[in-house]
Parts: C-alpha cells; structure tokens; sequence
C-alpha cells in the first residue's frame, strides 16, 4: 500500500519565491499527498499567490489546505501544520526550496522498503541566487557524528507521523535549530534510512552573524539538553564551529 504524505510550508512575505516551491510540487509525478501552507499573516502578495493555486490542486484532485495568522516562528507555524496534517509520512519545505523531479517517487519507494524508518532523507544541493550549486549535503547519520554536528539534510525529508506520536512536536522555544533538537531526542534509537540521489534544492539565505552565533547556540542548548553531551563538550563545539564559520567567512572575503 502506497504512502499518504502530507508536505508542510511555513511563509512569511515569499512572493519572489513561492510559486517557484508550489509549482515543484504540483509538477511532481506522484499524487497521493497533501499539501499544507501555513502564512504567517504575510503583507505582501503571498497570499493572492497562495489562492491562485487552490484551483489547480483541486483540478489535481490534491488536497490543499492553508491558514494565514501571525505565529511567532518556522516552529510555531510547523506545529499548527501538524494539527492538520493527516498523512502518515510528513515533510517540511520551505518557502524558497523546491523538489526535484520524481522527488516523491524516490521518497515513496524508500517509505515501502524502509517501513519502519522515523526519519527518510537524501542528498540537497545549496544554490545561490544564480541557481549555481555552492555546496552539496550529502552526508549519512551516524548517531556519534549527528550528536555533536548537524551535517544531514532536513529539507523535504520524511518523517514518521509515530515518530511525533512518541517524541512530541516542535519545541518552540527554539527558534533556528529545533529540526536539529527533535531528531536528537531518539538518539542512537533513531532509525533513518538514506536515499543517495538529489531530491531538493535549498537557496543559501545569506544567514546574517547575528542568526550563525543564534543557531550555534540553540545548537549547543540542544545538545547539552536533548542529546546529554557534557557541558565541556558541547563548549568546544559551539567555539570550535563559530572559530570555523567565521574563518570560512574571512577567506571568502580575501579571494573576492
């Protein structure tokens, strides 16, 4: 028996990109899921997008359900898409990322091999604004890596509806890295199962120093928390990753 999916977005003021999103799902050659958006109150012109694609998901015989209220995050909007999200396998796609062709093909089969996975991912590329591919997420977990760094792709990979019925939803309270915290909470338990083929692109959102020392730190609280990393530890990784960053960041300003 084939999968139902339910694919959820979360957008804020993504006119410039979210018809590009919607339409890498419409035209994906598998159907039977549901597609979920949930706008955070938007000013511009996201939500007349949003409503000029209902007709075609109903002519598609898709169903397609949104809201448009003010949340307080990308986790807070996840978790209201969960309320109403009634398939058995979900996924999170963000309003500037897309699917690849036969994306939820490859993703379909892997559910039917792998029936008791929590969590089904692949390979991402990130692109920048020229759509050239600055870097490529292609690493597989393993819970020694995964619990000290967070090198697997999230987006658009499947989880296991029984995976929020055991370990909850998102914790909100975080506001970058809270994909990173929920999958932690298995720890070594977590079953996943990987797909080594390109399913998504990802746009690189020129995150600002503000947000990078942000994430590290949700990173760290993460760890020390959920996954039971020493405090010393969970330290040196969170200096050990901005010493990185912002090396990384230096160099690229040298070479330009």
């Amino acid at each position: 028996m084939k999968p139902f999916l339910s694919i959820i977005t979360a957008t804020f003021n993504n006119e410039k990109t979210l018809e590009e999103t919607i339409n890498s799902i419409l035209n994906q050659k598998y159907t039977d899921f549901e597609y979920i958006i949930v706008d955070g109150k938007s000013t511009d012109n996201t939500t007349a997008i949003i409503k000029k694609y209902e007709p075609i998901f109903k002519q598609k015989n898709i169903s397609f359900k949104w809201i448009s209220e003010i949340d307080t995050g990308i986790y807070n909007a996840w978790n209201k898409g969960l309320k109403i999200a009634t398939g058995n396998w979900i996924s999170f796609l963000g309003s500037d990322d897309v699917y690849l062709d036969n994306a939820l093909d490859k993703y379909v089969k892997k559910i039917i091999e792998e029936k008791n996975a929590d969590f089904v991912y692949s390979k991402v590329k990130l692109i920048n604004n020229n759509k050239e591919v600055i870097y490529i997420v292609s690493d597989t977990w393993k819970w020694n890596q995964f619990k000290r760094y967070m090198k697997i792709a999230h987006v658009g990979a499947f989880h296991n509806r029984k995976y929020f019925d055991t370990y909850g939803i998102f914790d909100e309270s975080y506001k970058i890295s809270g994909d990173y915290e929920l999958l932690l909470r298995a720890k070594s338990c977590l079953k996943t199962t990987f797909i080594n083929e390109f399913t998504a692109e990802m746009k690189d959102g020129g995150v600002s120093n503000k947000n990078v020392f942000k994430a590290f730190k949700e990173v760290k609280k993460a760890k020390i928390n959920t996954a039971g990393i020493s405090t010393i530890v969970a330290f040196f990784d969170f200096y050990f990753s901005l010493f990185k960053y912002y090396l990384s960041t230096f160099v690229k300003k040298l070479i330009k």
